[in-house]
């Protein structure tokens, strides 16, 4: 595999790494290719949102206004907010 890197993290780090990945029957490396396959960036969150913006265009033939856009934003986060701590 000639695209293979490292990456440095403190001894705590790769053993809780470990402990994780163990405790899945994966792989740290694994583990880590999940966490950074499976959280979209900002330029994907932005697409997104376009992406929506756009078919509620054509479906409702209009676009939510930003209050509507960040009332809804609210409510995802706060629905989000059980399965990811972080995101409280």
């Amino acid at each position: 595999m000639g695209d293979e890197t490292s990456i440095k993290v403190s001894a705590a780090t790769r053993d809780r790494l470990a402990a994780l990945a163990g405790e899945q029957g994966t792989t740290i490396r694994r583990l880590v290719e999940e966490l950074a396959e499976g959280r979209p960036t900002q330029a994907e969150y932005t697409e997104r949102a376009e992406q929506a913006r756009a078919e509620l265009a054509s479906v409702l033939g209009t676009v939510p206004s930003a209050e509507a856009e960040d009332r809804a934003r609210d409510l995802l986060q706060r629905l989000g907010a059980w399965q990811d701590p972080a995101a409280a």
